[in-house]
């Protein structure tokens, strides 16, 4: 599930993790913390872009703030700055209760669609 707010550049998506994303019993394995919060943030620029331009990482650095146990998450993606052909990204995980698990940012290639 995805809601986007326009008026923010920010998108919020919603996962559910089981164990088999898991390590060491219940934590998820922090790849999948990575594509939770890299997808959010790609999304937010389609969104803002009307679905008109391909997103690349160029780049991004996430910080694992508190080990994520299996269960419910949301993404929430924005837009820090955005031009023709880059955009500087950010993006926070929510484990199920609200707590803040992981932080990212990031630098992403936009690809336009050509008329």
């Amino acid at each position: 599930m995805a809601a986007y707010a326009a008026e923010k550049r920010e998108l919020r998506m919603e996962f559910h993790i089981g164990q088999e994303f898991c390590h060491t019993v219940d934590i998820v394995q922090g790849g999948f913390i990575t594509a939770m919060l890299d997808a959010s943030m790609a999304h937010a620029v389609m969104a803002t872009e009307h679905f008109k331009v391909r997103v690349s990482s160029i780049d991004i650095n996430v910080s694992f703030l508190r080990p994520a146990r299996a269960g419910a998450f949301a993404a929430v993606g924005s837009i820090v700055k955005s031009g023709r052909t880059v955009a500087f990204l950010k993006a926070e995980l929510y484990a199920d209760q609200g707590e803040l698990v992981a932080t990212a940012t990031s630098s992403a290639h936009l690809t336009r669609e050509h008329k």
